[in-house]
């Protein structure tokens, strides 16, 4: 009798464990957030993890001054304007309304400080005086912020300020929001750390951070707030535990505390249940291909930069990649050139697809290769 009750006590264990191994942790819904759309993402991945209406045109308020920081940190990466530049301060940019820093009309202040106010007080006024000094105009600076918003691929954002002012034509999207936020960290990991600073003085005049979360969460490490009447309250929030960093969008939330416990709650949630790691390094050999008529016969491919997968936490061994290669690859072959693409699943779900490129270039081959390989190539 005690014999037979250890089999079944085994038997129910066993299948126990191949049922868990069967189904790993089941991930709940992202939680019901009181806003008008919202995102959240990995950095590194590019992998969303939760959204709703992130598509949906809105007006970003003073996120947009992103954007502005990022042209400003672009001039000064290029060499146009330095942090120390002295910047006339205008009328236009004093008599701003809203949020400002309280800069002087006709006095100097440093690139560095108006950047520190439009970051951390929200400055207005810092906004305009940054793109009239970039720009020559704060209309030539917008045509800046278009041709960046452009060239990263924001199919849904438009710009007619460098503050966010209301105007039926300035729009964007949760989704493009997050992409400006990702671009300018990864860009710009120099400056980003004054997005976590808490307050600034200048003119004797101490201001706060208004992201409330740089106090109620040490992971949290930026980005911007924004609020009118028609947008609502918005945040744009990063935050970074171990070697995952999220960016949490949310927009048109009814008050300041909604934003930053709405926000909370969408970080926490990635957190505790999805998880980032490297899958591929960039120009590690995945794999080596016949290539014909070539100085040599085989051809690297890999990745040209490093392959993050975010994943449900405990799927890591059930996610597979597979390779779609071209079936002839003929030289000469130019380092970059793709030649297939990695395709990496979690059961049916894509969790990302990357070019598989050539990790080298190989020129043609002599007259004898290329005459042996048409002859083998006749048999193929």
């Amino acid at each position: 009798m005690r014999k037979s009750l250890t089999v079944i006590i085994f038997l129910l264990l066993t299948g126990f464990s191949q049922l868990l191994l069967a189904n790993p942790k089941l991930v709940p819904t992202a939680p019901d957030i009181p806003a008008k759309a919202y995102l959240l993402l990995d950095q590194k991945s590019g992998y969303i993890i939760a959204s709703k209406n992130m598509d949906k045109r809105i007006e970003p308020a003073s996120l947009t001054k992103l954007m502005t920081a990022y042209v400003v940190f672009y001039e000064i990466q290029s060499g146009s304007i330095s942090l120390k530049d002295q910047v006339k301060i205008s009328e236009k940019a004093w008599r701003m309304k809203g949020s400002r820093m309280f800069i002087e009309v006709n006095k100097r202040v440093s690139v560095e400080d108006l950047l520190k106010g439009m970051i951390i007080q929200s400055g207005n006024d810092a906004s305009v005086a940054l793109a009239e000094h970039v720009g020559g105009s704060e209309s030539a600076f917008v045509t800046l912020m278009n041709k960046h918003a452009e060239s990263m691929g924001l199919k849904n954002t438009h710009f007619v300020n460098s503050t966010g002012w209301p105007n039926p034509n300035h729009y964007t999207t949760a989704h493009d929001l997050a992409r400006i936020a990702m671009a300018l960290i990864r860009d710009f990991p120099a400056y980003y750390p004054w997005y976590k600073t808490r307050e600034f003085t200048y003119n004797n005049i101490k201001q706060y951070n208004r992201n409330r979360l740089l106090w109620l969460d040490d992971s949290v490490d930026g980005m911007k707030t924004g609020h009118t009447e028609s947008a609502g309250y918005c945040l744009i929030a990063s935050a970074k535990q171990g070697n995952m960093r999220l960016i949490s969008v949310v927009l048109g939330t009814p008050s300041d505390s909604a934003r930053a416990s709405a926000s909370r709650a969408l970080l926490n949630y990635g957190f505790r249940f999805y998880e980032s790691f490297a899958l591929y390094k960039a120009n590690e050999t995945l794999t080596s291909m016949r290539i014909w008529k070539g100085e040599t016969k085989t051809l690297p491919l890999g990745l040209e930069q490093t392959l993050y997968i975010t994943a449900p936490r405990g799927t890591r061994k059930k996610i597979k990649a597979n390779m779609n290669i071209n079936s002839m690859i003929v030289a000469p072959a130019s380092k970059g050139q793709p030649y297939g693409t990695v395709n990496v699943m979690l059961g049916e779900q894509q969790l990302a697809q990357r070019p598989l490129v050539a990790l080298k270039d190989v020129a043609e081959g002599g007259l004898w290769r290329k005459l042996t390989d048409n002859i083998a190539l006749m048999f193929k």
